[in-house]
Order: C-alpha cells, then structure tokens, then sequence
C-alpha cells in the first residue's frame, strides 16, 4: 500500500465530480445500518447534491495513483456552509471531508485537514471549524488528536442529533 507521499492533493474540477459522488457515497456508507432507513436515504441525498450545490471556496481532493481518494470543501461561513448565519462563525468551514474506505489509514483526511488550515491562513483566518456527530467516532479521535477543542456555542441540534462544533486555533496549531 501507498504511503502519505504518494497522495496528491489539489482542487477538484468539472471532470472529478463523479468520482467524487461515489466517493462520498462509499465514504458515507458506513453509516447506513447507524441511521434509520429514510433518515440514511435523505443524509445521502444531501451529501451526492453537495458535489453540484454549495459554494464552497474550495472543493479539495485528495489523489492516488489518479484516483480520487479523499475530498472535503472549505467555505466561508456558517452562512455559506449550512444557510445558518445566525451561528455566527465567520471563519472557514470544513464540510463532507471523506476517505474512501479502501485508503483509510494512510494520512489523507489529515493531508486534507492540513491543506484546509494552509487555505483558511491564507485567507487571513484565526481559526478553521468542522461539524460532527457522536457516530463519527474515529473522526472525532482524529480531529481531537490534529488540536481541534469543541466549540460548544457553534453545535447545530438537527431533530434529535447533536452536531458538534469543533474549532482549531490556527496560530497554535500543532499539524502546520
């Protein structure tokens, strides 16, 4: 198996939406038997539709011996990532960072991470947010383990899930 220096990452164009749409589906699959049958159906639905929708700043990929493996997107804001200005976070967001699940455990999500605190810098940010939920438990582990701390006043209460926030200090950060 390949290691961290055999992955690419650059930013997705038009020819690379396929790829990632059966990517995310792969990704995400995992927590199809989690989530009741029309609650899994409807989070799919939202997640293939966020490769055409949205206006990310940024739609990060992650490659692998020309094949995309890994992918996230960046926004702006609360506003720009969830329709939710009153969360007031009005620094980049990171949304739908996926791995595909025969390349887990080679550094990707981490290089996508790395590639999104590199962007948001740039973008003059103090800090990059994520969302998750309990049943995302390795990427919790992860994003803890990268220097992420909870934010607890950024969570999102959607039906009877808790969406967590979590916020990484980009000055402090440990994985730059």
């Amino acid at each position: 198996m390949a290691d961290i220096q055999d992955i690419q990452i650059r930013e997705a164009n038009e020819g690379d939406r396929d790829a990632i749409r059966k990517l995310l589906t792969e990704a995400y699959g995992q927590y199809q038997d989690v989530l009741p049958p029309e609650g899994w159906e409807q989070y799919k639905e939202n997640i293939v539709a966020s490769v055409d929708g949205g206006e990310p700043t940024a739609r990060i990929i992650a490659l692998s011996g020309g094949e995309v493996m890994g992918s996230s997107l960046l926004f702006l804001s609360s506003e720009a990532a969830y329709g939710l200005p009153e969360l007031g976070i009005q620094s980049p967001i990171i949304r739908l960072l996926a791995v595909s699940p025969k390349a887990r455990g080679r550094g990707i999500a981490t290089a996508l991470i790395k590639e999104s605190a590199r962007r948001a810098i740039e973008l003059g940010a103090a800090t990059l947010h994520l969302h998750t939920s309990d049943m995302m438990e390795s990427a919790i582990k992860l994003y803890e383990r990268l220097g992420f701390e909870r934010a607890y006043d950024k969570d999102i209460q959607k039906g009877e899930i808790l969406v967590k926030s979590y916020r990484l200090q980009l000055q402090a950060a440990a994985i730059l």
